[in-house]
């Protein structure tokens, strides 16, 4: 049975004012509803260091991938959801009613746990959101894309493929065409939802190397079932249950030397 746990909110936050130079996403005092009583996310205070992969761990139904939809306003897409509390992206309330959630998901980029390519070429899939965006020119077109596919770590494999169909990519394959996808957009942020849960191991590693490679440009916030997988990637990892953050440290203590009874009950598979 697992006891109650006293949250302070100043254990998760640099300063009383919420907000730190260095810190790329600051969570202060973050409620979500999807009804009016229970809460999914409860009382969330933490910050999020900038060019760091920060994990989210904990069992399922703990909030980990709401909490990481918050990032980007997803969850604006459930009905019903409320929010109380704020997130900042640098010095901006991304919540408040003047942000525009188009401009936000560009800079606040998000792959899901299983590959979703569109049905399309290679080369388009790419493209995709920079022609969006206006961007036409053969010339930038064709240098955005490579570089993009370079930096997901995915160029020498499909140099020769760009006019084939994403959807003949093997899945480790597409999962780094969709993280190429992503960043051709040029995101602060990138939130990865389980990304390497539906790969076999030779894929799932090739996907951590990409993680611990891009983090030097970018933010990341990784949700992750697999503990040894959090504990490779990343910098500082956040142990979730019930819809509240137990603990929050580096990983290299939260993984040998948690504070928390609990945490250290679910890191050692006592349950969870």
């Amino acid at each position: 049975m697992v006891g109650e746990i006293e949250l302070k909110t100043k254990d998760f936050l640099p300063d009383a004012a919420g907000r730190e130079t260095g810190m790329e996403l600051t969570v202060k005092d973050l409620s979500l509803y999807y009804d009016r009583t229970q809460p999914a996310l409860s009382d969330i205070s933490l910050a999020v260091p900038r060019q760091q992969v920060t994990a989210f761990i904990g069992p399922s139904g703990c909030g980990k991938s709401t909490l990481l939809r918050c990032f980007n306003r997803m969850n604006d897409l459930i009905e019903n959801c409320r929010i109380e509390g704020s997130i900042w992206l640098d010095d901006v309330d991304i919540y408040h009613q003047s942000v525009d959630v188009a401009k936000l998901r560009q800079r606040v980029g998000m792959v899901f746990q299983k590959p979703n390519p569109f049905p399309m070429s290679v080369y388009d899939n790419v493209a995709y959101g920079l022609r969006i965006n206006g961007t036409r020119r053969k010339r930038e077109l064709d240098e955005i894309v490579e570089r993009s596919l370079r930096a997901a770590a995915l160029w020498s494999e499909v140099k020769d493929r760009l006019t084939d169909n994403a959807l003949e990519l093997s899945g480790g394959q597409q999962q780094r065409l969709v993280i190429a996808r992503t960043i051709a957009n040029e995101p602060d942020v990138l939130l990865l939802d389980e990304p390497a849960s539906s790969l076999d191991p030779i894929s799932t590693l090739k996907i951590e190397e990409l993680i611990y490679e891009l983090k030097s440009r970018y933010t990341i916030i990784l949700v992750t079932h697999n503990m040894q997988q959090a504990a490779r990637v990343s910098d500082r990892t956040a142990f979730m249950y019930d819809g509240r953050v137990v603990e929050y440290d580096t990983a290299d203590k939260l993984f040998t030397n948690p504070a928390n009874k609990q945490t250290e009950d679910y890191i050692t598979g006592r349950y969870g």
